[in-house]
């Protein structure tokens, strides 16, 4: 960065300014709780993907591959979405933003009504619109938080917030396990004695026990829409803040660290949302611990649960030690949890699966903030490119789906461990960005 201080303009006393007021202190106080709201929602619906995965995969009698067209279509959304949602959000504001997230994510909640009597495709298609939703709250929230206080302390803001998201990914497990697959608690050897119509009903049931928690769901989140609509949140403006940016050369993509970082979010999100997808049929292995997919749904709870513990330490690390240092920290803990996993097992090798959630904690929000770091005018480009990263989470459980079927389903975990070097690579390459100038291509 530069030495310099910036010179006083307007933007200098907007929320990302480093002096404020008593009152834009409040102001800012009110902003986190009401986008936090946001970060609980977002997480608690892409961590029911987890339950449904298994779910569908029974009812269908889905490939390890076919299954993970479920997040190949949820996580795919943020690649085609992304920068649209970010010229919405330039033309209608960060506020209105979420509002049209909010609505589009309960349209697409409110389909999966109709998916459960229409096949597997339409329930793909019902994923897209809820996943086109939640893109566009998370490029409108994410650098809203970044701006919304003094820029040292971005990372450590992002990821108090980001343990709010956990804190819906912990939840949705247990209560889509809980909603879900325990409503379909039938043995492989009583369905096959079934008759064909029996099963046919049978299944038809499973599938209709989406109904109720996804239209509960849609109603949630209009009412969400509605409040955040009429809430008074203060304006953003990253046309001039002072920070370094380029002039029209490149824009955001002429940053190194921005590149990198949206490599990072790639195989970040890619792994810990593969993970996530295969962990309870990785728990069902009988090397592993055999459990059924209902008692194994409570254990996904505690993986995300991992996450959302890391986030409120790491909120407090972060303010004494540099995020990069942190980040490369967890990375490496998270490849040998994952080889630990993948070459043992029995309760060692599923303690070692779940117990990289605790390093996936503070990835996101950290390479997120150091990704934006120094961007200026371009904080709203470089969010809509990071966010259109995250389709990583539709590509890397494709692949290691691949994997399952061909090289067995725990060797495949050897896709997320490769994932995390680079992320390793990235938080030491950074490890005093803060410190250093902005770098450009």
């Amino acid at each position: 960065m530069q030495n310099t201080a910036p010179k006083p303009t307007a933007a200098a006393a907007s929320p990302s300014a480093a002096q404020a007021t008593p009152g834009e202190h409040t102001q800012h106080t009110s902003a986190l709780v009401i986008v936090t709201i946001l970060f609980f929602m977002w997480g608690l619906l892409t961590s029911l993907n987890d339950v449904l995965i298994p779910h569908l995969k029974s009812i269908y009698t889905l490939t390890y591959l076919q299954a993970m067209l479920v997040q190949f279509c949820f996580f795919g959304a943020y690649f085609i979405v992304s920068l649209p949602a970010g010229m919405l959000i330039k033309k209608i504001g960060y506020q209105n933003g979420a509002v049209t997230g909010l609505m589009i994510a309960a349209a697409g909640c409110a389909l999966f009504y109709p998916a459960s009597k229409g096949g597997y495709g339409l329930f793909l298609f019902a994923f897209f619109v809820l996943a086109s939703g939640i893109t566009i709250l998370q490029v409108a929230a994410n650098p809203y938080v970044t701006v919304l206080g003094p820029a040292p302390t971005a990372s450590s803001r992002l990821t108090l917030t980001q343990a709010f998201n956990s804190l819906g990914t912990t939840v949705a497990p247990a209560l889509g396990g809980l909603l879900i697959l325990s409503a379909a608690a039938v043995g492989a050897d009583q369905l096959a004695a079934m008759s064909a119509a029996e099963q046919a009903a049978h299944k038809a049931q499973e599938a209709a026990a989406v109904q109720g928690p996804y239209l509960a769901l849609a109603a949630a989140l209009a009412i969400l829409a509605v409040l955040f609509a009429v809430a008074k949140l203060p304006k953003l403006d990253h046309a001039d803040d002072g920070k370094p940016a380029l002039d029209g050369k490149g824009g955001a993509m002429a940053y190194r660290h921005l590149v990198l970082g949206a490599v990072a979010i790639f195989l970040y999100v890619g792994a810990e949302v593969s993970i996530g997808s295969f962990l309870i049929n990785f728990l069902g292995e009988g090397n592993i611990a055999g459990l059924s997919h209902a008692d194994a749904a409570q254990y996904v709870s505690l993986y995300w649960g991992g996450a959302l513990v890391g986030r409120f330490i790491g909120f407090a690390v972060m303010r004494y030690i540099s995020p990069g240092k942190t980040l490369a920290f967890n990375a490496l803990g998270s490849i040998l949890l994952v080889l630990l996993a993948t070459f043992s097992e029995g309760q060692l090798a599923m303690w070692a699966i779940i117990a990289v959630g605790l390093c996936n904690s503070i990835m996101f929000p950290t390479i997120f903030s150091l990704a934006l770091h120094g961007l200026g005018k371009f904080t709203g480009q470089g969010s809509g490119i990071l966010c259109m990263a995250i389709v990583g989470g539709a590509v890397v459980p494709f692949i290691q789906g691949m994997f399952a079927d061909t090289i067995g389903l725990q060797p495949s975990f050897l896709v997320p461990a490769v994932c995390y070097l680079f992320i390793l690579y990235y938080g030491v390459k950074y490890v005093n960005l803060h410190k250093q100038p902005v770098a450009t291509a």
